[in-house]
């Protein structure tokens, strides 16, 4: 919509996890090479957490790109599955050919198979869970139990779990307490730095195709830090109205209101009573907001 109008190649703040658009700072590069170091050592459980919003599936994605040769990821989105659906998305993702009827003993056998053929073909299967925090108890400790898998030298199956804070209340359960026991490595995702926003629209614009001068101005970005705290989900929705709004101005530069006006027409600002005091609540809507300036704009040419 308004690509053109500021030089781009594409809308640069598109909350779909992009690798492309991974940003570089130190606690990404933190988490990530966590990440890297845990999985190359063999471990067997492997724990990230982060609020919503804070960028654990691109992390997950940038992981799965960055990982290289001798590694084999099986990727489950949506783990709220009971044990037997768990394994059988494991088997699709591993690529196990199953007869239609299998039963609950063929199909560990042939997962157990399967690991132990790519061990031998030194490829290191990493099993990664997004949304962990939904898996059910049961689901948990099946994958415990299939965790045991390995060799005199290594572990068959490494596990991998994204997941919100939720997650370390249900780790704190008795009945998977074998489990959270053997999570070696665990990394917390924050919000951004504030120092770090600047860099991080910056980047984000770059790859999106902008090379001119400073789009943002600093009133802006302060303003964009105090209505998104930092949340990279929220940053991007947020900029991204405030271009909008800077576009159907006919504007060449987001200023401090488009990014108040874009912050009063977030809805997930509303569950955040924490930033509430910060904003005017206004009544009309964005969408009405960049069609009224929109027009306005046009009829003055």
């Amino acid at each position: 919509m308004y690509a053109r109008h500021f030089g781009l190649r594409e809308a640069p703040f598109n909350i779909t996890p992009d690798t492309s658009y991974f940003f570089t700072c130190p606690h990404s590069q933190e988490a990530l090479n966590t990440l890297l170091v845990a999985a190359k050592s063999g471990e067997g459980f492997i724990k990230i957490t982060g609020e919503v919003g804070t960028g654990k599936t691109l992390l997950c994605r940038k992981f799965i790109a960055t990982i290289g040769d001798g590694f084999v990821t099986a990727y489950i989105p949506n783990p709220l599955l009971e044990p037997r659906s768990l394994m059988l998305a494991l088997a699709d993702e591993l690529e196990i050919v199953l007869e239609r009827d299998v039963d609950q003993h063929r199909l560990l056998k042939s997962i157990t198979a399967r690991l132990i053929a790519l061990a031998q073909q030194d490829q290191q299967v990493l099993l990664l869970l997004d949304e962990a925090q939904a898996i059910p108890i049961e689901s948990l400790e099946a994958l415990r139990l299939l965790s045991n898998l390995e060799t005199e030298k290594r572990k068959l199956l490494q596990i991998i779990m994204f997941g919100q804070p939720e997650l370390n209340l249900r780790l704190q359960d008795n009945a998977i307490r074998q489990l959270a026991q053997r999570i070696t490595f665990h990394y917390h995702l924050g919000p951004l730095k504030r120092d770090d926003l600047d860099y991080y629209l910056a980047h984000r614009l770059r790859v999106a195709g902008y090379d001119g001068s400073r789009l943002f101005t600093r009133g802006a970005v302060a303003r964009l830090y105090g209505a998104s705290g930092g949340i990279p989900r929220l940053v991007n929705i947020i900029a991204n109205k405030a271009l909008m709004a800077c576009f159907g101005e006919g504007r060449q530069q987001v200023t401090r209101s488009h990014v108040s006006m874009a912050a009063r027409d977030t809805v997930q600002l509303r569950v955040r009573p924490h930033l509430r005091s910060r904003l005017a609540w206004g009544a009309a809507g964005m969408a009405i907001l960049v069609a009224a300036c929109g027009l306005t704009w046009a009829l003055s040419k």
